[in-house]
């Protein structure tokens, strides 16, 4: 199975709110060291993934934007 950017995306913000959560709470210094370290890594590993995704769109600048008809004045 393929994990892609926003899968990585998804776990590095779970993991990092799982930290602020357990930083507020009084946890001792070694897990909370820990799962900053093993944040700060998936959270680059994450940028990376996300820049260097295979991803395929048909849409060019010329679509304009989908909430915005191009050409029609208001």
């Amino acid at each position: 199975m393929k994990i892609t950017g926003i899968t990585f995306l998804i776990i590095t913000s779970v993991m990092l709110l799982l930290l602020t959560i357990l930083a507020s709470t009084g946890t001792s210094f070694a897990p909370v060291f820990y799962l900053m370290i093993a944040g700060q890594a998936l959270f680059l590993i994450t940028v990376y993934k996300v820049l260097t995704d295979d991803y395929k769109t048909s849409k060019t600048f010329k679509d304009g934007y989908q909430d915005h008809t191009p050409g029609l004045d208001e």
